[in-house]
């Protein structure tokens, strides 16, 4: 710890902090993603050879030998553009689940950030060295909205080439010639709009992330039935309110808008279904993840409403812990 306690400037100080934290919830920012993505390829390769021996038992050949190289010879632009489409779709395939449970870890890592050190009581130890409040909380949303991220998203990476190999080598025991397959995909394109999309990641989860790390220093016992508990039983009260005509009040847009924004921004996709126009993009064009279909976000309202009141709960959260005094 004796990089911690020395006069050390601020960015010091936050890699340590960071650093802390990853070594502190590896389990929840390195293992989880990693053993997600292994699990995934298991079961797809159990899957293709499952596939395999069942068909060969009953005689049913997928694609006899140079037969499947035949009818992609036969292709034309749009039937190649297709197929290359959905080698890419089997690369984000096995990135999405990679996601989700990334979205799950971040979720209960916020949740507990703060309010597990009252708990352990390790918060007298931290507030003991010379680190402000706004050091510790800002590093703990750090590792949420970067540290996470940028793992899960490597590891996906990881994931979807060897899927796309996977598939590529399985047709090739068919008479697909496996260099002219890979050369359809896309694989260069669909890393850079993973590894682009982290930036936007980290502005569109603000509102939940601080949300839920106010909830974190806030609640005295239970922070996660207070953080479902707060903005569903809101946004019921503002469902009833409309269904009795009391009030005009847009029951859709208070869930779509403050309850889902809350509690499931932290999951990544999030914001490629956030509004009409992402919506409308994706049934547009094929290619939904492409940067340009959805960092046109940036110039949304939505967005950066969503930042300044992420923001906010992040001071809050700063403030709450620096006063809590149930320790």
């Amino acid at each position: 710890m004796k990089t911690l306690v020395g006069n050390n400037p601020l960015g010091s100080n936050m890699y340590w902090l960071v650093k802390r934290e990853f070594w502190e919830h590896r389990g929840g920012f390195l293992w989880a993603p990693l053993i997600t993505g292994a699990v995934f390829l298991v079961l797809n390769l159990m899957g293709i050879v499952t596939a395999e021996v069942v068909g060969a038992r009953h005689g049913i050949h997928f694609g006899a030998s140079g037969e499947m190289q035949h009818v992609i010879s036969q292709m034309d632009a749009g039937d190649m553009s297709h197929v290359g489409m959905a080698l890419d779709i089997a690369m984000y395939s096995s990135m999405a689940l990679i996601f989700v449970v990334m979205g799950f870890v971040v979720f209960f890592y916020c949740l507990g950030a703060i309010y597990d050190e009252r708990r352990d009581r390790s918060i007298l130890f931290w507030k003991s060295l010379p680190l402000s409040d706004s050091q510790t909380v800002l590093s703990k949303v750090a590792s949420a909205t970067l540290v996470a991220p940028i793992i899960a998203t490597l590891a996906g990476i990881a994931a979807g080439i060897l899927q796309l190999m996977m598939v590529a080598v399985t047709l090739s025991f068919h008479g697909v010639n496996v260099w002219q397959l890979l050369l359809l995909a896309h694989p260069l394109r669909v890393m850079l709009n993973m590894i682009g999309h982290i930036p936007l990641y980290l502005l569109w989860a603000l509102p939940s992330v601080g949300w839920l790390m106010a909830c974190s220093a806030w609640a005295r016992t239970k922070p996660f039935l207070w953080a479902i508990a707060l903005p569903v039983a809101t946004g019921l009260l503002v469902t009833w309110f409309g269904i009795m005509g009391l009030f005009n009040l847009s029951a859709g847009w208070f869930w779509q808008n403050i309850v889902a924004r809350a509690l499931f921004s932290a999951f990544p996709g999030a914001s490629l279904v956030a509004g009409d126009d992402l919506v409308r993009t994706g049934k547009d064009n094929l290619d939904f993840m492409n940067l340009s279909n959805t960092y046109h976000l940036l110039g949304s309202a939505n967005l950066w409403i969503g930042v300044l009141v992420g923001l906010g709960l992040i001071a809050a959260a700063i403030w709450f812990r620096r006063w809590r005094d149930d320790t």
